[in-house]
């Protein structure tokens, strides 16, 4: 028996170890921000690696292309911003642990599997490593009542989520006998019993809604979002998002190509419900991390707009669209985690009011963040619509993208809410509006901040890198 070529593999056996090494690490450093720095050289490492490994292993189960790197990139961008912006966060919330980092990785290594998954079971494992330690990570300040629900409700509703991922790919595999998503369409034309592939189809569509947050799967967000530290937050906002939009590409757009015309249809009305939801239940929040989880819920009706289109161009306005999503709603959470004092959480409208007075850099960053999220140019997230709705127009859904307009032109009421709560308002009596003077989170504001204009003024290079890895 040959033994496996482990070069496409390579990117994840180093990450493996180096979070294994952070891990052994935290016995001998008392440094947390050591360890911190540590993690980041490890990514630096792999993000190296990763265009020197395109390749097929295992018989087709994994696989390291140009697709699945763009994603891993996004997730390791991810993992970077999200230590940056915990390095003092975590010591406020008194939850410094060395562990917090090497879970953090774990992770991210479950969706790098996830992005180069070719086969049913692979995926399924990739999944679970990313679940599980997201489950662990939103309950990690363990002194906080909020943070404890919202992992016990993530881990609950996760389980179920799991079980009928299970149950869809037990029925492919009943149906197809393989669980190569290579091989899922062709066998299950050729095999003709419809309907149950279209409801087997359903069940791993049910399970991938629930890990982005589609409506009417998306009831964890807002309490996870809420309960779980600021800087988790902003990771699970984005990571376990960019995952399920790398494995629902690939899955549906090769795996179960055959029947597009069927879970199109689902996707589009699961598209329109989860704008509908997300931007108008968002008007009613006071929370600022509810109102970003329902427009975490709204943006994921977005980015399926792209698979809807199910070409090359609507596939590389999807993947645009999660990178710049990755920059301008850390950024967000940054604010948050800016905010964050000694005496209390600011989270709340109330508590931002006059904070141009107090802060006009703070408040100016949230203003750049606002506008990208709702979609004013010359920001990114101007950049990430406008193509996701021309990659409509062009596939013959013009009547769609109206509709996303729409949804969208809604969304600006509470997100230019929370602008003119900064800049038109007095600061709040009794609210102590001090900031974080860290300077790793200082960088991780600058880089969001800096890439939502850049994105906003020459998209270009990062629209053609795109379309490059898809074609």
């Amino acid at each position: 028996m040959n033994m496996p070529d482990l070069q496409p593999l390579m990117p994840e056996i180093v990450f493996l170890g180096l979070a294994l090494f952070v891990l052994l690490a935290e016995l001998f450093i008392k440094s947390k921000e050591t360890i911190g720095l540590m993690v980041i050289v490890s990514v630096a490492a792999t993000a190296y690696m990763i265009p020197q490994s395109f390749g097929v292993t295992f018989s087709g189960m994994f696989i390291s292309d140009g697709y699945s790197s763009f994603f891993k990139f996004i997730f390791l961008l991810n993992l970077i911003l999200t230590i940056l912006i915990s390095i003092q966060y975590i010591q406020i919330e008194r939850a410094e642990f060395g562990e917090y980092y090497t879970v953090l990785m774990f992770s991210t290594l479950g969706m790098m599997i996830m992005a180069s998954a070719g086969d049913l079971i692979v995926l399924y494992l990739g999944l679970e490593l990313m679940a599980l330690s997201t489950y662990i990570l939103a309950g990690f300040i363990r002194h906080d009542a909020r943070s404890t629900e919202s992992a016990l409700k993530y881990f609950l509703l996760g389980a179920f989520s799991s079980a009928i991922l299970l149950y869809g790919i037990m029925l492919l595999y009943g149906l197809t006998g393989t669980t190569d998503i290579m091989k899922l369409s062709s066998l299950l034309m050729k095999n003709g019993m419809r309907l149950q592939s279209i409801f087997a189809i359903v069940m791993v569509m049910v399970a991938f809604g629930f890990k982005i947050a589609l409506v009417p799967f998306h009831m964890w967000a807002p309490d996870v979002y809420e309960g779980a530290p600021t800087s988790i937050t902003a990771f699970m906002s984005v990571g376990p998002k960019a995952a399920g939009f790398a494995v629902i590409g690939r899955v549906f757009l090769t795996g179960l190509e055959g029947f597009s015309a069927d879970w199109r249809l689902l996707l589009v009305v699961l598209s329109i419900a989860t704008m509908a939801v997300g931007n108008i239940i968002a008007i009613q929040q006071h929370n600022l991390k509810r109102m970003l989880a329902y427009s975490s819920i709204a943006h994921a009706g977005y980015a399926v707009l792209g698979v809807i289109a199910g070409n090359t161009e609507g596939l590389s306005a999807t993947m645009n669209y999660l990178l710049i999503y990755a920059f301008m709603n850390i950024g967000a959470f940054s604010v948050l985690v800016l905010l964050r004092n000694e005496q209390e959480r600011i989270e709340t409208l109330e508590q931002i009011k006059g904070l141009a007075r107090n802060h006009p850099f703070a408040s100016a960053l949230m203003l750049i963040f606002m506008f990208s999220l709702t979609g004013i140019p010359p920001t990114a997230g101007f950049v990430g619509k406008f193509f996701l709705f021309r990659a409509l127009v062009y596939s013959g859904y013009t009547w769609l993208a109206v509709v996303a307009v729409v949804f969208s032109a809604i969304s600006a009421y509470f997100y230019l809410r929370v602008v003119m709560y900064m800049y038109m308002y007095e600061p709040e009596e009794g609210v102590t509006q001090d900031i974080s003077t860290a300077a790793p989170l200082g960088l991780a504001l600058l880089i969001t901040s800096l890439m939502v204009i850049a994105i906003g003024i020459y998209p270009e290079p990062f629209v053609n890198f795109a379309r490059l890895v898809v074609g």
